[in-house]
């Protein structure tokens, strides 16, 4: 775990506002020069604790209109239907989230789809002849929250 001090906070904090801003801009917000600001962000990429910047993009203004959470329980638990899980179910481009939870299900998938009809033919002809399935519940996204900041 690397020590942050309040001016690494204020620059993370500034950072997942806008990814896209110059090391000046960034100083600049929370009172540092441009160099100095530089190199508190290559220090924290160097210790992980940046790990890289993302693109957000617009899934509605895409065409993707539904998201679906599915609870996936699998039939048979092993490391080989595991890895055969894992590698099918991120071969499909519209499971955008896998993760392996511990609880009720087994995993829990992130599915885009254009609309319910499109979410139905994802399910059917994708998921539901993934290897090793067994129980799947599906709850659709109504509307998202998403927290300001860092964690």
């Amino acid at each position: 775990m690397t020590d942050l001090d309040a001016t690494d906070r204020a620059l993370l904090a500034e950072l997942s506002r806008d990814a896209a801003r110059s090391a000046a801009a960034l100083g600049a917000a929370v009172g540092l020069s441009q160099p100095a600001a530089w190199r508190r962000l290559r220090r924290l990429r160097e210790a992980g604790v940046v790990r890289g910047t993302r693109l957000e993009l617009n899934r509605e203004a895409l065409g993707f209109g539904v998201t679906v959470f599915l609870g996936v329980k699998l039939a048979a638990k092993g490391r080989v239907s595991l890895e055969d899980f894992e590698r099918a179910v991120t071969a499909i481009p519209e499971v955008q989230l896998v993760e392996h939870v511990l609880g009720l299900f087994d995993y829990r998938l992130r599915v885009v789809a254009r609309d319910i009809s499109d979410f139905e033919r994802v399910l059917r002809r994708r998921i539901m002849t993934l290897p090793g399935l067994g129980t799947v519940e599906a709850n659709v996204l109504l509307s998202e929250e998403r927290r300001p900041g860092p964690l």
